[in-house]
């Protein structure tokens, strides 16, 4: 009976699950390899390939790999500095941390906006210094700017998770072998963090290379990514077939990209349980 109400317990989630992810998936896969007569095709998919197609593709890619990148260079030594800050509730740093999560994505686009804009606050309060004013709104940098805003309490909660549970006794010993700090960084605290970092790199890589909304935003509509193209093709030129054919190409690119981060991840994990 107890399995029985477990499995009963689920049914809503299968609903969900079915209804909502896996429908829409055969949906836009059907729309994918059909030519708008009747016909089957592949070239709305294979259209990725095309020159301004994966011109915006590849920009994508540079972004994100951007965007990564500065997230992780800024996501470790906070982690780094938390750990060593004698507070018993961290996890209430945490917490401020990630505020601005709580607060609406797109409206959270349109502060920065507002105060990267050649008018904005930052230019303002440069000019009342007597600075020159940066002319960043509406280019790759505040693209990536917003990006990294955005997503990086996603690299921050993940490696601080496997951070903290490093046992204090491991450091210690190290220490007491005559181990100095870089050489427990780079054989303790790096490796045993490393999935946390992978995931981390999942977490944000994944939404800022499908992301369109920045580009929209921050980048005025003038730098095209593929997630920009992809939303034209369906909401400004009505072609769903190469809308759904792009989809489900960048779907398996970062289908391919994370099971090979997994691959990473516990490739790592065993390494550090052989250590």
């Amino acid at each position: 009976m107890k399995r029985m109400s477990r499995k009963h317990l689920a049914t809503p989630y299968v609903f969900w699950i079915i209804c909502f992810t896996i429908l829409p998936l055969i949906y836009i896969a059907w729309y994918a390899v059909s030519d708008g007569d009747g016909g089957y095709t592949v070239e709305n998919i294979l259209a990725i390939f095309e020159p301004v197609h994966w011109k915006a593709f590849v920009l994508s890619i540079e972004l994100a790999l951007i965007c990564t990148v500065v997230c992780l260079l800024l996501a470790y030594p906070v982690v780094l500095i938390l750990r060593r800050l004698k507070i018993k509730k961290k996890g209430t740093i945490v917490a401020v941390l990630i505020l601005p999560m709580w607060m609406n994505f797109i409206l959270r686009v349109y502060a920065w906006q507002v105060l990267l804009s050649d008018n904005g606050i930052i230019n303002s309060f440069l000019g009342m210094l007597g600075l020159p004013s940066i002319n960043i709104i509406n280019t790759p940098a505040a693209i990536v700017f917003g990006m990294v805003y955005d997503f990086l309490p996603f690299m921050i909660l993940p490696i601080y998770n496997s951070l903290m549970e490093i046992p204090n006794d491991i450091i210690e010993a190290a220490k007491d072998l005559g181990a100095d700090g870089f050489t427990i960084f780079r054989k303790i605290i790096w490796k045993l963090t490393l999935p946390g970092v992978i995931s981390g790199i999942t977490m944000v890589f994944v939404p800022a290379m499908t992301s369109f909304v920045f580009s929209d935003i921050l980048g005025g509509g003038k730098i095209q990514l593929i997630g920009n193209v992809i939303e034209q093709e369906f909401t400004t030129s009505m072609n769903w077939q190469l809308g759904s054919g792009l989809s489900i190409a960048l779907m398996t690119i970062i289908l391919l990209i994370m099971a090979l981060l997994q691959k990473s991840n516990q490739q790592t994990k065993g390494n550090n349980m052989i250590w």
